[in-house]
């Protein structure tokens, strides 16, 4: 138990030193979440929904983006440096060690969703009931799992200059096909169709639905899980096939 501690305290330092989670995850959506609420007119009926609803989608993109890119790059830095092999050296065992960096990774989601809540609540005074504020951020915290999951599979990669290339490209299609920059009902039918089926639109649907009044639909939910187990049976075989050559 000691070692798993103290090796998400080590992850936990290693993510808030990293440039790209300060940048991605917590900068750029603060930013984008100010023009979109407060420069750009989007005609929103009542604006103090539309702040609501879009604090959500830049959150959400917040977590999505550390869990794709963070997790992922980092993982494919380790193995080229040969600090994965050391650790096989080491008593810490892979399980562990895995353990430690999805726990600390989860606990840096935690972290962004605590400061860009906080953020949406300064820039706008956002005001949810206390309920609001805590299902939103369990739902995005917890949803975020097909995303960790699909940054281990980038993290098999062999080199960190086409893992970065490819996270950020995943990274922004999902985000824009999936409703989070711009609503998903505002563009055409056959991006709405497609968007709908993404692990980002439902990851993003539940948190709008809970600041709505609402609950996650269960389709959000089922979707979700789907793609976490896929994201983990393809991860799972390239490492096998990996490890066998």
């Amino acid at each position: 138990m000691r070692a798993f501690q103290m090796q998400c305290r080590a992850e936990i330092i290693r993510v808030t030193r990293n440039r790209y989670f300060v940048f991605w995850s917590l900068l750029m959506p603060i930013l984008l979440y100010y023009i979109f609420t407060n420069v750009v007119n989007t005609h929103a009926s009542d604006q103090t929904a539309w702040q609501a609803h879009y604090l959500m989608s830049m959150t959400a993109f917040s977590v999505m983006g550390s869990s794709i890119m963070t997790l992922g790059i980092r993982m494919v830095q380790e193995r080229t440096q040969g600090w994965s092999a050391f650790i096989r050296i080491t008593p810490l065992s892979d399980r562990i060690y895995f353990a430690a960096q999805m726990a600390g990774q989860s606990f840096i989601h935690l972290l962004s969703i605590t400061i860009i809540f906080i953020a949406g609540a300064l820039i706008n005074g956002v005001s949810l009931t206390a309920l609001e504020w805590l299902l939103s951020g369990l739902w995005i915290l917890i949803g975020s799992f097909p995303f960790l999951a699909l940054g281990t599979l980038i993290g098999l990669m062999k080199k960190v200059e086409t893992a970065a290339g490819v996270s950020n490209v995943l990274y922004m299609v999902l985000a824009v096909a999936g409703g989070m920059w711009i609503p998903l009902e505002v563009m055409p039918k056959t991006m709405q169709t497609i968007g709908k089926w993404l692990p980002s639109y439902n990851f993003g649907n539940g948190a709008w639905e809970i600041v709505h009044d609402g609950t996650p639909n269960w389709n959000n939910i089922l979707i979700l899980i789907a793609y976490s187990a896929l994201f983990m049976l393809l991860s799972k075989y390239i490492r096998r096939k990996q490890e066998a050559v």
